[in-house]
């Protein structure tokens, strides 16, 4: 076990810590030049196409050092506020972290609390400046908001390049001389964590483990402690660039195994992996629960796909454990799931990857959070969907869930952050200089505020300076109200949303506004309403397609023309009865685009 070092890289979004990666693998010879491609091991083309790692991706290397040979096994992870529940995973598994920071950005938000996870942890912390070849790189300056940040010393920071490779080897001997070997017992009855999972059609579920103690061999037999599940080891092995089968993997390693597994709901990540004659007594405290921030409706585009679309939710949840949904109908799309997510980034990975990876056109409703709701018995119900929101007259009061927003940015922008905090209903806790040019500014704010398009704006004001993270804080009591929309008279419940008072009136209008444009016309007139409870606040009224059939009446009495108008007015009035309004994908997200 000391020739083992388990270790993740931790950073904020756009950093360089996947071409740091690459590096790392080219240095270790773990890939040939042939396979060799930037940002290797995001393999999923979403991740090449955006620039981001979504998903945390593991992978050993060999490293040789005065004539002893070392496995390292590298967790590379997500850097984006979103995918902050993939670095949980990861570092529960490591024993160090590669903390970088970029030279000519300095430390940022994420970078932050990612660092507090893996304190927190015990992991012992490496800190790195990257792209210290960039002309306007900053190492003096960086390195002292490091030092400031951790407090180690100035020759504890290591300069690397992931573009030109600088700087690499010095990580490598870090690595080895300074993240501990792991601690385990290999005699132990086997202890082993699961930190995550993927589909292969072929071969089932293949989960990916740490062992904590003892040894897992091929054709054991073991159980997954949290539904007390038996399988048979059929493979177990290292994750080198692909699978590598072996015959056994002892306490400090990380492998993965194949045991025909073929029910997705029977993997958990986070579980603990023991043998069935001799089981271990206690399973492993791993990473923290998921909460999901943002509630939205995922529905099939055809009510016959539900039941593909609930499959495809199952193989999607293996991958990415963060995702939780639940069976629900809508009278306006049918039956769905109303889904929890991360926050916005999230829920438009998962629709992308519902597309691409499964095939499946789905509609999505607007995204809300969940509320809590006291009745006038005191009785508090949560409320996930605006429809579950009881009457006014039966509610005593609603709270709202707050975040503590830490932003962190350049002096220029404050005013306009500042503006766009207190717009979004925020308060201003503190507001500390890093340095000369650096503010952090801590904000507390209803989360149902930030997840529109709080992300958009701050980065379009800040012109991409600024950084932003959120925890979250509890539940605050507000005056909120359920804004309805009707259309032709009938309630789309998939359009209703719970809003501030104060907020709601401009908001119902802009939205019939929207609607109004989004929506195409009709043979009749459809009214477009927004209203709190039997209370109309705000109209919009589409336009009927009329046909002119006065066109054949030239000249003559004007009775005949009237008589033509009055038999098209009745059709019209028939037809508006019978009718049924057709609202396009476009309707459905366009709360989103307000602005």
């Amino acid at each position: 076990m000391d020739h083992i070092r388990n270790f993740c890289i931790i950073a904020h979004i756009d950093h360089g810590k996947s071409t740091l990666a690459d590096r790392l693998l080219e240095y270790t010879n773990t890939t040939s030049v042939r396979e060799m491609q930037a940002q290797l091991l995001d393999n999923m083309d979403l991740e090449r196409e955006r620039g981001i790692t979504i998903k945390s991706h593991a992978i050993q290397m060999d490293y040789e050092l005065d004539g002893k040979k070392y496995k390292l096994n590298l967790i590379d992870t997500p850097g984006h506020v979103d995918f902050s529940y993939e670095v949980s995973r990861s570092i529960a598994a490591c024993d160090g972290a590669l903390l970088i920071v970029d030279s000519s950005q300095g430390i940022q938000a994420q970078t932050i609390s990612n660092l507090y996870l893996a304190i927190e942890q015990g992991l012992e912390i490496i800190p790195i400046l990257n792209k210290i070849d960039l002309p306007h790189s900053m190492p003096e300056e960086v390195s002292d908001q490091i030092i400031d940040l951790i407090g180690c010393d100035y020759e504890d920071i290591l300069r690397a390049s992931g573009k030109t490779g600088a700087g690499v080897h010095d990580i490598l001997k870090a690595i080895v001389k300074r993240v501990p070997p792991p601690v385990g017992d290999i005699k132990a009855p086997l202890k082993a964590l699961i930190f995550d999972s993927v589909f292969n059609s072929f071969r089932g579920i293949i989960a990916y483990f740490r062992v904590i103690d003892g040894v897992i061999k091929k054709g054991d037999k073991v159980k997954f402690m949290s539904n007390n599940s038996e399988y048979l080891a059929d493979e177990v092995g290292i994750l080198g660039l692909n699978p590598e089968p072996r015959a056994q993997i002892s306490a400090g390693d990380v492998g993965y195994i194949i045991s025909g597994i073929k029910e997705a709901r029977e993997v958990k990540v986070g579980d603990t992996i023991t043998h069935v004659d001799r089981p271990t007594t206690e399973s492993i405290k791993g990473f923290e629960e998921v909460k999901p921030m943002v509630f939205a409706g995922i529905y099939p585009v055809d009510t016959e796909d539900f039941e593909e679309l609930r499959e495809s939710m199952y193989k999607l949840q293996l991958n990415d454990a963060s995702l939780t949904f639940e069976p629900e109908s809508s009278a306006a799309l049918g039956f769905g799931f109303r889904c929890g997510f991360l926050g916005m980034l999230h829920m438009e990975i998962i629709q992308e990857r519902l597309e691409r990876e499964f095939k499946m056109t789905v509609i999505t409703t607007v995204p809300n959070v969940s509320y809590h709701c006291y009745d006038k018995k005191g009785v508090m119900n949560v409320v996930n969907n605006p429809s579950d929101l009881p009457d006014a007259n039966y509610i005593d009061h609603v709270e709202e869930p707050f975040i503590k927003a830490q932003i962190i940015t350049h002096v220029d922008y404050v005013g306009p952050i500042m503006g766009l905090c207190l717009g979004k209903r925020g308060i201003l806790k503190e507001q500390k200089y890093l340095t000369t040019t650096r503010v952090e500014m801590v904000f507390d704010m209803p989360l149902a505020e930030v997840v529109f398009d709080f992300f958009d704006k701050l980065k379009t004001i800040s012109k991409g300076y600024a950084s932003f993270d959120y925890h979250p804080i509890g539940y605050v009591e507000s005056d909120l109200v359920k804004l309805d929309i009707l259309l032709n008279k009938d309630n789309i419940d998939a359009l209703s949303a719970i809003i501030h008072r104060d907020r709601a009136y401009d908001f119902g209008k802009r939205i019939c506004e929207k609607l109004r444009e989004l929506i195409p016309r009709h043979q009749f007139e459809i009214p477009i309403q927004a209203s709190i409870g039997a209370k109309v606040i705000a109209r919009e009224t589409l336009k009927a397609l009329r046909k002119d059939v006065t066109a054949k009446c030239y000249g003559g009495d004007i009775s005949r023309k009237r008589k033509l108008l009055e038999k098209q007015k009745e059709g019209k009035k028939r037809m508006r009865q019978v009718g049924s309004v057709e609202i396009p994908q476009s309707a459905f997200m366009a709360v989103l685009k307000l602005d």
